[in-house]
């Protein structure tokens, strides 16, 4: 198959982390053909989806993960599978992404569905699950936000479309800031903030849970360092083996079918003791982790499931 990664630049990604290069390796093992492109380099015109990028070869090589051929043209069209990969921030410019993406359908295959990572935002899916999230508000008014802090106590205060830990607050029933921290996030975003009550649990670690075409296939703990309380790997978090637990089978029993019909491929599910706290769908992490910990492969399982759907 022809296989295209819209991805930030691969030139710079970690081999032995990154879940993208892990998917590319895989798919590349399989006998597939390999092309990148950045999502500044996406394109409509006159009818066609395009992409300017490269075919390329990947290498677990550090410093060199890739060996790119010459910048070309193509019609994304003429690809079998089209992978969303890039970061977030999920913002405008990756919101239209998806509107173009979603052109292809009935063409080639864009994994993850494009129409529903757009209306499944990591930090909004969970809100169809209420009996399965900590109380949660989502607002920008200070005043719901503030009442939401006395009711609770003790929160997290996050930007609702933030990643990797980012601009996470914890606010204690002690702390002044909050009026001072609304007014930092509102002078520079018309975007709302997410807020959560404190689960004490984080410090044992902040559930990473891989779901492959809405089954659980394993899942790795993320332990923050000290001090810290983002466990997030892009700020220190430490990764560990663990084993999924009956109420990780039983959260992930009630979202796999949502996330499976929805053509949800590769999500990674954020589970903090008994709660679920994100749904990430944009571009999970954790696969290269996993197989270390608990030799699974997870980026054949991928594969296997997104061949399943072309034959």
């Amino acid at each position: 198959m022809k296989i295209a990664f819209q991805m930030d630049p691969i030139t710079g990604v970690n081999i032995n982390a990154d879940s993208s290069f892990r998917l590319a390796e895989e798919a590349q093992n399989r006998g597939h053909e390999l092309f990148y492109y950045g999502p500044d380099h996406l394109a409509y015109e006159e009818g066609r989806i395009t992409a300017r990028g490269h075919w390329m070869t990947v290498q677990r090589v550090a410093g060199t993960p890739a060996i790119l051929g010459d910048e070309v043209k193509v019609d994304l069209a003429e690809m079998d599978v089209v992978w969303l990969r890039q970061d977030p921030p999920f913002d405008m410019h990756y919101i239209t992404s998806t509107h173009l993406l979603d052109r292809l359908k009935g063409q080639a295959l864009v994994v993850n569905d494009p129409f529903w990572v757009r209306n499944f935002p990591e930090k909004l899916l969970v809100l169809d699950f209420p009996d399965l999230t900590p109380p949660t508000t989502i607002a920008r008014d200070l005043q719901t936000i503030r009442e939401f802090k006395a009711k609770h106590g003790d929160i997290i205060l996050k930007p609702l479309y933030g990643n990797g830990g980012a601009g996470v607050f914890r606010l204690d029933a002690n702390d002044k800031n909050l009026s001072s921290l609304h007014e930092l996030f509102t002078g520079f975003s018309r975007e709302p903030l997410i807020a959560q009550k404190y689960l004490p649990d984080v410090t044992a670690g902040d559930k990473r849970v891989i779901l492959v075409d809405g089954e659980p296939v394993g899942a790795i703990n993320r332990v923050p360092a000290a001090g810290e309380v983002r466990s997030n790997m892009h700020v220190g978090g430490r990764p560990e083996k663990i084993d999924l637990t009956a109420r990780d089978r039983e959260i992930c029993a009630a979202i796999g079918p949502t996330l499976r019909d929805r053509g949800q491929v590769f999500v990674g599910i954020d589970v903090i003791g008994n709660y679920l706290t994100e749904i990430n769908v944009t571009s999970p992490t954790g696969i290269q982790e996993l197989e270390r910990f608990d030799g699974i492969n997870v980026a054949e399982k991928i594969w296997q499931a997104i061949e399943a759907k072309l034959t």
